[in-house]
């Protein structure tokens, strides 16, 4: 029998699964797309061909799996993943066997100090996970988790792509555009230290449980934007951007609102209770270090 992950080909799910695979787990991979599937076998996993909606063959995934990790995205998330928990658990259910579901830091919007207690205020972009969550946390003989990955980057990939592809305006001493005012927090995590919460998790989480995937670096977006600016050779030089600025180079009115809550949070809880360390870099230093140009 195997772990079955969804999203192996995704940023998180190729790191969770190369981890799974330097463990020595056997793991069957759901893809969406035939081109996918020499990549997911180049690791040793084994590919098997489908949507994360198709109840019937899912079901038999799960039936057949020590347990499921659940990364994939798509572009109707909700639906899909309404979908996909329910055809997951037909073939979990009363096995008590591990699922790990994906959720986000954003559905607890704006905080300073922000905890698996913390009450919900999601932004429009993420409303649509509360209700599923709910559903997730609930069921019944199935050893449900989830994690609330904070900002996640790493090997020059991830939302912090945006800060250094800003535009740098013009003139005498052009500026990165910041996203917002820069004032607000990101709380963030390297994808190597969440792969490793993925798989602590799947082992050790307790029924029912809920973890927030953050390294407890909460740097500001000016911070970040700095950073990316020195890289570039702007000397640091910033620049503010109002909400409608920032909501028009986005595109998307919902993902610009996410982008500027202001969010705070340590994930001490997954260190007492699973022992996770989280030690990769900061964002501010891979910024700074140009690994996110070119990106």
């Amino acid at each position: 029998m195997a772990i079955l992950l969804t999203g192996a080909t995704g940023f998180i799910g190729s790191t969770v699964l190369r981890h799974l695979r330097e463990q020595g787990r056997d793991v069957v991979a759901l893809v969406r797309r035939p081109d996918a599937i020499p990549e997911v076998e180049a690791t040793g996993a084994r590919a098997v061909l489908g949507s994360v909606t198709d109840r019937e063959l899912v079901t038999h995934l799960a039936i057949e799996s020590d347990g499921v990790i659940h990364l994939a995205a798509d572009s109707d998330a909700a639906a899909a993943d309404d979908a996909f928990v329910s055809a997951a658990f037909a073939g979990l259910e009363g096995s008590d066997k591990p699922y790990v579901h994906t959720g986000g830091i954003w559905v607890f919007g704006s905080g300073d100090a922000i905890t698996e207690r913390s009450p919900l205020n999601p932004p429009e972009l993420t409303a649509w996970r509360v209700p599923i969550e709910a559903r997730v946390r609930s069921a019944a003989g199935i050893k449900t988790t989830i994690i609330a990955p904070a900002i996640v980057f790493g090997r020059g990939q991830g939302i912090p792509s945006l800060i250094q592809d800003a535009p740098r305006g013009s003139g005498v001493a052009p500026a990165l555009s910041l996203i917002g005012s820069g004032e607000q927090h990101w709380t963030t995590v390297h994808v190597d230290d969440l792969a490793e919460l993925y798989l602590l998790t799947f082992d050790l989480a307790s029924p029912g449980s809920y973890y927030i995937g953050a390294s407890g670096q909460n740097p500001t977006v000016r911070e970040l934007g700095e950073a990316a600016a020195t890289a570039a050779g702007l000397d640091g030089r910033v620049a503010p951007s109002s909400v409608e600025e920032t909501r028009e180079r986005l595109g998307s009115a919902a993902f610009a609102d996410a982008l500027l809550l202001d969010q705070q949070a340590t994930g001490s809880a997954a260190r007492i209770d699973l022992g996770w360390e989280p030690n990769g870099p900061a964002l501010v230093d891979e910024l700074r270090s140009g690994a996110y140009l070119g990106s």
